[in-house]
């Protein structure tokens, strides 16, 4: 900072009032950092007398100094209240909280872990009770202080880090009490009707969400239906799972789904168990039990429509691909492997995947035992082979693509417009 006369020739008041009406002609500087500029006040202060001053003679020293250290009034009332108290200006020390003493000691918390190890860690009330007891009743001097401990603060010292080198607890996944559908592996005992279906979302967008896939598996042959929906709610879904159910080529006889609340809910299992449907759900920390719709999740239904955001409204134009082109692809001409379990040295099941075993889930059907049994009604093999082998499999895959390049070129330039 620079003003126009050496502090030297500034001798009284008069010369400071000159300096403020501008008559100076001699150039002088006060440094920019605090310390230095503190020092300036300090020395100009004890230089003219400050406390001897007049209240006008005061004035012209405030205002001086306001001029050449740039401080605001407030901050300069302070610092010269402080040169008259101490005589001296100077920056204060950091303010240091007080903060709070600590109550409980590391030998309070191990006295704590000690006696959730003993009881098997009960409630923080029963632990309290036991410390009060171990002191008041049998006057053990050691739990004198944490006896008065109370119970919520009791969790605290359990969540502390002392506490958790000491002792640690790890509660395995609960199950969710959700009393609809059984909790287990459905067995289908090789006969098919025993479906497998998971929800495959279509990405979120600036908060809005995307179309869904319900994607059903049979569990013996691999038969495959994939249905889009807008929503996962009652009003969308459950049409959708009619129609799934309907475009199987037999009879459903269980339907088994993870613990997702989409189908875990009264109003689907109302609607399984009018068509005689078992539902079951998936057990905790049993990851194959819905692993095959999870598998077809990837290899399927995102390999055929990605990971990019679909709107919701465009359902029904999905829903006409999967039903023209989609599905029958899936299940009369894209070939599956399937299992032959064999017994290992170690009497464990072994599932290997031989290249002779692969068909189309259709072939797969109709190589069943007594094939004909598990049919609907009102169908039959020569009705089925008539849409099977219509068309060679390479044809029938061109028709698909050339469906499914067309779909995303509307949904791509609508995105666009």
């Amino acid at each position: 900072m620079k003003a126009i006369m050496n502090l030297k020739e500034l001798k009284n008041t008069q010369q400071l009032q000159t300096f403020l009406d501008g008559a100076q002609a001699i150039v002088f500087s006060v440094p920019g950092n605090k310390t230095a500029r503190y020092g300036f006040i300090q020395s100009t202060l004890k230089q003219f007398h400050y406390r001897a001053l007049t209240k006008r003679q005061k004035g012209i020293v405030i205002r001086f100094l306001l001029q050449v250290t740039a401080y605001s009034r407030q901050q300069l009332t302070r610092l010269i209240h402080q040169y008259l108290k101490a005589g001296v200006v100077q920056q204060r020390a950091p303010h240091q909280p007080a903060g709070f003493k600590q109550k409980y000691t590391a030998v309070d918390i191990a006295l704590l872990a000690e006696m959730d190890e003993r009881y098997d860690t009960p409630s923080g009330a029963v632990i309290k009770k036991l410390c009060e007891r171990a002191f008041t009743v049998f006057n053990e001097r050691d739990y004198e202080n944490i006896a008065a401990i109370s119970v919520s603060h009791l969790y605290n010292l359990r969540s502390s880090n002392g506490y958790q080198k000491q002792r640690r607890n790890f509660d395995k996944t609960k199950p969710r009490q959700v009393a609809i559908g059984e909790r287990r592996k459905p067995n289908a005992a090789g006969k098919p009707g025993y479906i497998r279906v998971d929800t495959v979302h279509q990405g979120d967008q600036d908060g809005v969400k995307g179309v869904y896939h319900i994607n059903a598996v049979d569990e013996v042959t691999q038969y495959e239906v994939v249905l889009s929906c807008s929503r996962i709610s009652e009003q969308f879904l459950i049409p959708i799972l009619m129609e799934m159910l309907n475009t199987f080529p037999f009879s459903i006889k269980g339907f088994h789904a993870d613990n997702g609340s989409e189908y875990i809910n009264h109003q689907v299992a109302k609607l399984l168990n009018k068509l005689h449907i078992e539902l079951t759900k998936s057990r905790s920390r049993q990851s194959n039990d819905n692993a095959l719709a999870e598998s077809k999740n990837a290899s399927v239904v995102r390999k055929t429509f990605g990971y990019s955001h679909i709107e919701q409204h465009w359902a029904d134009e999905l829903n006409v691909f999967n039903r023209e082109h989609l599905n029958p692809f899936l299940n009369y001409h894209r070939p599956c492997y399937f299992p032959t379990i064999v017994i290992d040295d170690k009497v464990k099941e072994r599932k290997k995947y031989q290249y002779d075993k692969m068909m189309t889930p259709y072939e797969k059907l109709k190589s069943l035992e007594q094939a004909e049994n598990y049919l609907k009604e009102t169908l039959s093999f020569e009705q089925l082979d008539k849409e099977a082998y219509e068309i060679s499999d390479n044809k029938f895959t061109d028709r698909m693509n050339l469906a499914k390049k067309q779909l995303f070129k509307q949904i791509n330039e609508q995105k666009k417009a």
